[in-house]
């Protein structure tokens, strides 16, 4: 994003100008995240919700490379390795807690980035790649997540990915053979551990790599705003160091506490006690649960409990589970509204709130819950109402709704009309 009264970066210090002279690495963060960013001034703590997803991520990489240097990829002492990092390496319970909720935290700061940006409209035009690499970033996350659950190698872990796996057998033709390449056989084992324990060392990298792409792509047009309106002067805009800082650093300082209050004194409370139970393929659990993230989708794919046509339950399951998150690429073109902000989207505003919201929070409760009734069928009434909230009413919403008057510009929203509001009707 390129501003007229954007600080421009001046090293002083001739060091510092030959170094910006040939690589420009100091000039790169000035302009990223220091006081050549401008940001809209009205942007409030809904938009720290980025920066909390970049510390889940390092979190993420640094205690997972530590716990790789001690793990052993093998059915026979997957288990065991755990344990040992657990008892007897120094500070390993540290590392392996840090880990299991540094994955929660990450996946609960990503579900309210994400619905903060289907509320403020993040979308829309001119931020639909930023859109599009943060819906990339959340299905390499949920592949990770997955691959990392099964390394443990518990009851829960084992069961899990017999279960998701065996997903891949409703596709038509290749199905079968896809689920025996991805496992490595024709059940979890040996092979199995190897490429999940690869796949999930890797894929944290690959999401690096796209979350750089997501921060560039966002800062060719700039940060998105409550209102929704376009930064038209420097009055709209604050340099993001040190205001922002000084913001972000705050969030993050409450952000680890209560990490580290969940992490000290109660580090088991968002996992399953089976895994804790080694991986025995001769006992299945008598309830199957993936870890609570993905009990939404799990949901979804329980919905379906009768063949439609030709097509099995099965199938109908696995694309709607895939499906619910494919929807999020074409929202771009789908809220065909002027109007970014659900703040003033009167009707959009009810049946964000009144809708989708506690469909979500349904889907969460019932992909936790046995697959038995009631919890079938308000899986099915909440699957269906949240495919046609994307498909159905949001394009009618966004068609027949009369939003409320937006203001001028930024400024006139924070501090009440300003010289420009007078002005701009009238030029």
């Amino acid at each position: 994003m390129s501003f007229p009264w954007a600080n421009e970066y001046k090293p002083q210090a001739p060091f510092m100008q030959w170094m910006d002279e040939r690589l420009p690495l100091p000039r790169l963060v000035y302009n990223a995240i220091g006081a050549g960013y401008p940001v809209p001034r009205n942007i409030n703590y809904w938009w720290n919700f980025g920066i909390l997803a970049g510390i889940c991520l390092v979190l993420q990489l640094v205690t997972g490379i530590v716990l790789a240097m001690h793990y052993a990829a093998n059915a026979g002492v997957a288990f065991d390795s755990v344990e040992h990092i657990m008892r007897d390496v120094n500070w390993g319970w540290l590392m392996r807690y840090a880990h299991a909720n540094g994955a929660s935290a990450f996946f609960v700061v990503i579900y309210i980035h994400i619905f903060r940006g289907l509320y403020f409209g993040s979308y829309k035009a001119p931020r639909e790649m930023v859109w599009l690499l943060g819906v990339v970033i959340f299905l390499l996350m949920m592949a990770t997540a997955f691959m990392g659950y099964v390394l443990p190698w518990g009851q829960m872990s084992f069961w899990g990915a017999k279960v998701i796996t065996g997903l891949f057998s409703a596709i038509p033709l290749v199905g079968e053979p896809l689920q025996q390449w991805l496992l490595g056989g024709f059940s979890p084992d040996n092979a199995t551990l190897n490429r999940f324990f690869s796949l999930h060392y890797l894929l944290p990298f690959v999401i690096a790599g796209v979350v750089i792409l997501h921060i560039w792509a966002l800062h060719i047009p700039g940060s998105s705003n409550p209102t929704g309106v376009e930064v038209k002067s420097e009055s709209d805009t604050l340099p993001f160091y040190p205001y922002f800082v000084a913001k972000d650093g705050w969030a993050m300082g409450l952000f680890l506490f209560l990490f580290c209050a969940v992490l000290f004194f109660a580090p088991n409370m968002l996992g399953h006690p089976d895994n804790y139970i080694e991986a025995n393929p001769m006992s299945t659990p008598t309830h199957i649960v993936p870890e609570w993230y993905f009990w939404p989708f799990y949901a979804m794919l329980r919905a379906f409990t009768y063949d439609f046509l030709f097509i099995p339950a099965k199938l109908l399951g696995v694309l709607a589970m895939f499906g619910s998150i494919l929807v999020w690429f074409f929202l771009p073109w789908l809220d065909k509204s002027p109007v970014r902000s659900g703040g003033y989207r009167p009707l959009f505003r009810k049946f964000f709130w009144y809708g989708l919201i506690p469909t979500m929070a349904l889907l969460f409760w019932c992909g936790g819950a046995p697959a038995e009734e009631p919890y079938l069928m308000i899986s099915q009434i909440a699957t269906f109402y949240y495919f046609a909230h994307f498909l159905i009413i949001l394009p009618i919403v966004s068609a027949i709704e009369r939003p409320d008057p937006l203001p001028y510009s930024i400024t006139e929203a924070v501090l009440g009309e300003d010289e420009n509001a007078q002005l701009g009707p009238a030029a």
